[in-house]
């Protein structure tokens, strides 16, 4: 019985992992129903913790440690676009409940069905709001479904799925049954014995199959690879390597056991271990803290819970639980009419993709459908203050469905922040004329919203930044730890010519090489949902004689006229730049109002396109793409991304070469990065980042921010050290 306790415990430390335990409050009767899992009799950290959250009615949720800022079962909705509210799902709750009445069933998704964009666009504060609609993907009896319900009425209406291949994101239910079933197969523990390691201290986690045809076909499925988490918190490093365990979701039955590393030690503990009580050497810490202190407050401020108004731009930010972060009505104020003018009407992440680049049986399948397989916001727990964001943020919360419907709280889920790191929004210095000396600058102050999600072993840090000038700045950064594979060699000297698909970082083990690929969906409406597409190209020209100069740079200007015409590929020796206008507004000159995309570093998919990976994920064939505005066509993964066969995807959308000049529009980005492990990389990788960025063009008479006020000295707290104060 202690084993089964101690390994519990694992389970508990791989949820923690994976951010998918529930943050609850006030609910503490809500999963009365469910089977009561035994308390931890280890004194681990994870154990008291668990032993505290369980008292006497045991259940799986997470209790959070972290203070409500407000009790969140009195929120009432107050914008077209807020999220439901604990109330709101509690009725849909019951409505679930009635249609399933003797049929065990689960929710993996339950959110807002937004309103149609005319009515969300006519809609002003003071309104009634449009009558508030739930949209459900619920399992039961192996059959996916999607329904909407009428909050008020209670009425139903359902979705035909049959033509839409995959299944929803797995929930944590899924995967708190499934990882204890290698241990009920003697075989499965026979070999893990075999290779010296005690089962006891033995977590397996579930990965996500991909799809690779018939094998997969009609079940869900996952895979579990196993760790030994001896002596290390980052079991990571500690792979069995040659074992995966395939279990069918639904019935928890192991369909197969993969054994062929037995040959394969399993790597020492020893420097593994990323936490700060496990680092014996001296801890490099600056003496001087350095931190941005507002003692006025902020200059923010978020209304009604989701309404954010900054300097001169007003958003409606709310937490997702797919897609983490969503900026809605993201609206600027021209300093020159004092009008609020509409930007962007929706962004968000849609879709990560992470393939690894061994093709050998126990890693093939790992190409990862982050935010489509698990859920990009679910993964998301509290912030961490004064490390994950700075000492002047501020937070937000979100509410969540379990597998039964029951909502919870997940507490300071996102974070908002002013950002001062001493940089100029402009400035110019001319040197003396007529006796006269200009200096100007002025200081460059941005707003920040960010989320956090930890997929299993890896961290992304997502920023959306405001800025003053209208320039909407969204960077991704990455951290956390690389999966790797368990290998013989120790040394490179002895590597003869075999393909290690990665890096040795360490003895024993390889730094797999990988990519990562994010997806944005960023519906632009400039001064109006009509817009345009305009690839501003950039091309050599010849003088023929008419000049000194031999050669220079034209600029060379096509409107989109159909969906192909606009997926692109970036190239540095054929440059261009990527304008989304509104063809029916133009500036006081006569040029368009617009935005441009401006890549940065970025990555290409380097897989065969009828590679099925590839095939799933084919928002990577492209690094931009833009496409007729449809309220379906969000996710560039397909709506059912788990063992999807790529038959509802962004590529599959625009390959229907729809109209997009002068029409309602969508642009989607995807950022990319290449990764070959490093050494530096071990056992946890520093951040490292990428970004794009939205950039007025034309859309303003002149520079935005001459206005903005310089900064004073006087103007300025007065911040002493504290042992000075």
């Amino acid at each position: 019985m202690e084993g089964k306790n101690f390994r519990r415990c694992l389970f508990f430390i791989f949820s923690a992992v994976l951010l998918l335990i529930f943050a609850v409050y006030n609910l503490p009767n809500q999963l009365a129903n469910k089977p009561e899992l035994l308390e931890c009799t280890t004194n681990s950290p994870w154990c008291i913790s668990k032993n505290r959250i369980l008292g006497k009615k045991p259940n799986f949720l997470h209790q959070s440690t972290t203070a409500l800022r407000h009790d969140h079962t009195v929120d009432v909705p107050h914008h077209p676009l807020d999220p439901l509210t604990i109330q709101e799902m509690n009725k849909v709750q019951k409505v679930i409940k009635s249609l399933y009445k003797d049929t065990v069933y689960s929710v993996h998704s339950l959110v807002l069905e937004e309103p149609d964009k005319e009515v969300v666009l006519k809609w002003k504060k003071g309104d009634d709001l449009p009558p508030r609609k739930a949209s459900v993907i619920a399992r039961a009896a192996g059959k996916s479904y999607i329904f909407t319900v009428d909050i008020e009425t209670g009425e139903v209406v359902q979705q035909v799925t049959s033509h839409i291949s995959g299944y929803p994101y797995v929930s944590l239910e899924d995967m708190q049954t499934v990882i204890w079933a290698p241990f009920s197969r003697s075989d499965f523990n026979r070999s893990v014995i075999a290779r010296g390691v005690d089962p006891n201290n033995v977590a397996c986690l579930p990965f996500s199959s991909g799809w690779f045809g018939k094998f997969e076909e009609g079940r869900r499925i996952v895979k579990l690879e196993c760790f030994n988490t001896e002596g290390t918190a980052n079991f990571y490093m500690r792979p069995i390597e040659g074992i995966i365990v395939i279990v069918d979701l639904d019935t928890d039955e192991v369909l197969e056991i993969v054994d062929k590393g037995k040959h394969i030690p399993i790597p020492k503990a020893a420097g593994t271990d990323y936490r700060l009580s496990a680092e014996n050497s001296p801890i490099f810490k600056l003496p001087n803290p350095v931190s941005m202190e507002q003692p006025n407050g902020p200059n923010f401020v978020i209304e009604d819970e989701h309404l954010v108004k900054w300097a001169n731009w007003e958003f409606h930010l709310k937490p997702d639980p797919r897609a983490g972060v969503m900026i809605s009505r993201a609206r600027v104020r021209d300093a020159e009419t004092g009008d609020m003018r509409n930007v962007m009407y929706k962004g968000f992440s849609s879709e990560l993709f992470v393939p690894y680049m061994d093709p050998e049986e126990a890693w093939y399948f790992k190409t990862y459908m982050d935010a489509g397989e698990y859920g990009f916001g679910l993964l998301s727990l509290a912030l961490d203050p004064l490390n994950d964001c700075p000492r002047n943020a501020k937070y937000m919360d979100a509410i969540f469905a379990a597998a039964d419907g029951t909502p919870y709280v997940r507490s300071n889920m996102i974070c908002l922040f002013e950002r001062y790191s001493g940089d100029a929004a402009w400035r110019h210095t001319e040197t003396p004329i007529v006796d006269q000396e200009i200096r100007e600058a002025r200081p460059k102050v941005s707003l920040v919203a960010r989320m956090v999600a930890s997929l299993a072993n890896y961290d992304y840090i997502i920023d959306w930044e405001f800025h003053a000038d209208g320039l909407i700045h969204v960077k991704v950064s990455l951290t956390g730890i690389v999966i790797v594979k368990g290998t013989s060699y120790a040394n490179m000297n002895q590597v003869n010519g075999e393909e290690l698909y990665g890096t040795l970082l360490s003895e024993n083990i390889i730094g797999v090489v990988h990519d990562h690929y994010i997806n944005f969906y960023l519906d632009m409406d400039i001064d109006g949902i009509d817009n345009s597409f305009v690839n501003v190209h950039l091309q050599r020209e010849y003088t023929n004689g008419k000049s000194p100069r031999m050669s220079y740079m034209k600029v060379n200007k096509e409107v989109a006229k159909t969906e192909k015409d606009a997926q692109i590929k970036l190239s540095l020796y054929n440059p261009s730049e990527f304008h989304v206008v509104n063809p029916n507004k133009k500036s006081k000159v006569g040029n368009p109002v617009g935005y441009k995309v401006v890549p940065a570093g970025t990555a290409a998919s380097l897989l065969d396109p009828e590679d099925p990976p590839q095939k799933r994920s084919s928002f990577t064939n492209n690094q931009i793409w833009v496409t007729q505005y449809n309220k379906s066509e969000q996710w560039s993964g397909g709506l059912f991304a788990y063992q999807s066969h790529g038959d509802d995807t962004l590529q599959v959308w625009s390959d229907r070469d729809r109209p997009i000049e002068n029409r309602d529009i969508v642009l989607w980005y995807t950022l990319g990065f290449h990764h070959v492990p490093c050494q530096e990389d071990y056992p946890i990788m520093p951040t490292v980042s990428s970004s794009f960025d939205l950039k007025p063009v034309n859309f303003f008479e002149r520079n935005p921010v001459l206005r903005v006020a310089p900064y004073v000295e006087k103007e300025l707290p007065v911040c002493k050290a504290a042992a000075s104060a």
